[in-house]
């Protein structure tokens, strides 16, 4: 399996994603995520609803959304909090990996969680700063004969340039943690 990440500047752009990537006749092995800010851009609170009280994975809250009608991953939603990112909107293998780490979201992190899917340290870097700052990440992990599928569907909406996204944020004085 390979992991394939994009960064959406827009909520929506990556729940269509999420949606078309449901939709699509991929290998069944295929996983998706996505993570966003609790205050992301294009995020239309106004259709979720809680549908569970607090729970013990995380701090977070299981939030069922009826975004867009997609009844996929999207209906997974949680919230959870990640030190040093803040309030996540999380589903998928992702979020699994976040809530799993409890405590150790404190060191790992979003960041973490990507490594240890084999994104380089440098790209999750940009993204857990994108989604702290308001963007959307759609993960995908899947077997290797489906990638030029998936990575055409992930392209279909406006994504950010993860390396011109971390010059901008370096121009800003950003600085990965370490």
């Amino acid at each position: 399996m390979r992991t394939i990440s994009r960064m959406y500047d827009s909520y929506s752009d990556a729940a269509a994603v999420v949606h078309d990537l449901e939709a699509a006749d991929l290998n069944p092995n295929r996983e998706i995520s996505l993570v966003a800010n609790e205050n992301a851009r294009g995020r239309d609170t106004a259709v979720e609803t809680r549908t569970e009280p607090q729970s013990a994975a995380g701090t977070g809250a299981g939030v069922g959304a009826a975004v867009g009608g997609v009844v996929g991953i999207l209906t997974g939603l949680g919230i959870m909090a990640i030190p040093g990112v803040g309030p996540l909107v999380a589903a998928g293998w992702l979020a699994t990996a976040l809530a799993g780490a409890g405590a150790g979201a404190a060191t790992g992190g979003l960041v973490g969680a990507l490594t240890g899917a084999g994104v380089s340290r440098e790209e999750a870097d940009v993204y857990e700063e994108g989604v702290r700052r308001g963007n959307t990440l759609v993960s995908v992990r899947s077997e290797e004969a489906d990638i030029p599928r998936v990575e055409a569907i992930l392209d279909r909406r406006p994504t950010t340039d993860w390396r011109a996204r971390r010059d901008e944020y370096s121009a800003g004085c950003w600085q990965p943690t370490r």
